[in-house]
Parts: C-alpha cells; structure tokens; sequence
C-alpha cells in the first residue's frame, strides 16, 4: 500500500478541532499517510504579516495532497491593527491564504457537493444530491483591487467607461474598485470540468449560472464559453440560469438540479445555499483541485466564538477527506467514510449541537471511526 504525503493545515479557530476529528476517521480506515504540519492563518498574519508564510508553500509543493482546517479574515483595517507593533504602518496587506493558495498552484477547481443523508433532521428535502463547479482563481476574487484609487486608474476610468461618470468628481479615498476579471481559458476549464463529472458520474444535467444580462462584459464571455463547451456533450442535458433566480428556484426545486458551475463569486453563494438545504456548513465539504494539487477542507469558517470548546459538527471535514481520498484514487476507503458517515447520521444516536444533540467534535469523528 503507498503510503501518501499529505500537508496538515489546521489553521485557526474550530480548524484545528474539526482536523483533529478527522484524523480519527482517517486512522480507522487505514489511510496510510505521513502528515506534515504547515503553519498558516491568523497568528502568522500578526506575528509575520504573512498568513502563508514561504515554507508553507513549499510543504505544499512536495505533498500529494493537504487537508485544511479553517482561516480567520479580517477587513484590511482591522487587520493592520492586529499585526505585531514592529510591523505596523509599513503597509502591509493582508491577503487570504486560501486564495492566494489557489492561485499559486492553479487550483481552478473548486468542488462542492451538497448531499442530503437520510436522517438528518436538518435536511430542507431529502434526495438532494447536488454538486457545484465553482471557478476559483479569477472573476470578483482575483485580489486586484483598489482602496484608495490610485489617480492613473481613475483616470483610465474616466476616459474610457462612460458609466464612471458620475463618481470621477470623488476624491480618490471615497470610493474603492475591485476587478471582476475572467477569461476565456479559466471559464472554458471550469465548465469543462463540470461537463466531464457528470459524464463519469452519470450526471443527467449542468446548469450554467451566470448574469450575462447585466454584467455583459465578464459574464458574458463566460456563457459564451460555457455555451462553446456544453455543445461538446450533447448526451448531457443542459440549460442556465441568472444567479438571483437559481437561488429561488434551488430552494423551491431542489430535486430538479444535479450538477451547476458557476463563476468564483456566484458558486461561493449558491454552494453555501446547496449545503444549508442538507444541513448547514456543519456538512458542507469542499476540494479546491489542480492538476498537480488538491487542498480539502470543510466550506465552514474559523467560528472563534467556538474555539476550544470542541462543539462544532466535523462531518464537513470528514466528507472533505472522503473527497482527498477518492482524487488520490482511494475511491474503495472514501466509500466506506461516507457510508459509515451517513450510517452515523442515520441512526442519529450522536449529535452535535446543530443536529440537536450534544455531541463533541470528537464524539462524533469516534462514532464514524467505530462503523469502520
């Protein structure tokens, strides 16, 4: 049996109890791995105005794969309040580790499925079984963004948008500008990869989402692309929908949607409603995917106010690892961590809080260990 590298990235917060949980469930199924520790998240920001410091990127350089905990984010402001006093005022910028992770190793895939497990008393509907392709190193979070603005871009703005108009009068530290930047080969992959799972999955249906009707310039190169890629698989049903709508109508027909992709921002969104309507962000498992890489985490925050208590629901970081586990080609060990997942949830003897129980994270990473 190989014996995989995998980078442990508890980060901040409830990230460290939810690893920890899953730990449990990866021992048990008898993933044979050497975890290496990284460091990333809050307490490096302050300390080193680096959330990702270098030796991390380099520990995900050499790694099969990484499991990942939870970061805290802070507005930019309150971020440079928080770094160590020998660092401050130098104009340090805080930036996401999980962003700058996906756009460091291209991890353009951002996978979400939102399952609901028969039992589960948090199930809006059950048979819900979607999956989200959200694009995920380009569209509103590529990070070029500005605050103030500098002059030369409000004066590119002025003279060739004629819609900047009314805001051109603004002193430049009155209004902010982040760039919604997409392009062809980012939109064509992402759709690509969406078309191609449902395929091998005996997937019936992508919907496209988009809002090619008001945001024409970025979205409208998207469809356009996505419209380029779906006429390749004519066996796969298609159709599309603006983002406001599909949010509607996700929640009045859950059953009539199977796999969706999505621009960056708009999969964030519609893939956080998909894991409410099968019981929140305590089930909601995410992989960000490249070519060479894949990083696995639960789609949940840091919840500071939770830290230590070890309270929260780790079934979304153990779902995650079921995820690692079928990308490293594991597919026989991921099966048996859903279905003794979905057997704990099931019989609903162990609960954590959300479910209505008062089960520990560790409770419940312990009660999923024992049906293996």
């Amino acid at each position: 049996m190989k014996t995989y590298k995998i980078a442990w990235l508890p980060g901040d917060g409830i990230g460290i109890e939810v690893l920890e949980a899953t730990r449990i469930v990866l021992d048990a199924v008898g993933f044979a791995a050497d975890y290496e520790h990284g460091d990333i998240g809050w307490e490096f920001w302050c300390r080193e105005a680096d959330a990702l410091p270098q030796r991390t990127v380099d520990l995900l350089g050499r790694v099969d794969a990484a499991m990942f905990g939870a970061i805290t984010s802070k507005p930019a402001k309150v971020a440079e309040t928080e770094l160590a006093p020998e660092l401050q005022g130098k104009g340090l910028k805080y930036r996401s580790p999980i962003v700058r992770m996906r756009q460091l190793f291209d991890l353009y895939t951002c996978l979400r499925p939102c399952k609901a497990y028969p039992g589960n008393p948090l199930n809006l509907r059950d048979g819900i079984d979607l999956v989200v392709f959200r694009e995920n190193t380009e569209d509103l979070y590529a990070g070029v963004e500005y605050s103030p603005v500098p002059g030369e871009v409000a004066e590119v703005l002025g003279r060739t948008a004629p819609a900047f108009k009314p805001f051109a009068g603004l002193a430049l530290d009155d209004y902010a500008v982040s760039c919604k930047i997409n392009t062809r080969k980012g939109s064509e992959r992402i759709v690509r990869a969406a078309f191609e799972f449902a395929r091998q999955h005996g997937r019936k249906k992508v919907t496209i989402v988009h809002k090619a009707n008001v945001v024409r310039a970025t979205d409208g190169l998207f469809f356009e692309e996505a419209k380029k890629v779906a006429a390749q698989f004519p066996d796969i049903q298609t159709d599309d929908a603006n983002v406001d709508a599909i949010c509607m109508w996700l929640l009045k027909n859950p059953l009539s949607y199977d796999v969706l992709v999505a621009p960056n921002l708009y999969g964030d969104i519609i893939s956080d409603l998909g894991a409410q309507m099968v019981g929140g962000l305590g089930f909601g498992c995410s992989g960000n995917i490249g070519t060479k890489l894949g990083v696995f985490e639960p789609s949940h925050g840091s919840a500071p106010k939770y830290a230590g208590m070890y309270k929260v629901n780790p079934i979304a970081t153990i779902l995650a690892a079921k995820m690692m586990l079928d990308w490293l080609g594991e597919t026989e060990m991921g099966r048996r961590i859903e279905e003794a997942t979905a057997a704990v949830i099931a019989e609903g003897q162990v609960r954590t809080y959300d479910m209505g129980g008062n089960a520990t994270t560790l409770d419940m990473g312990r009660a999923i260990a024992a049906k293996l």
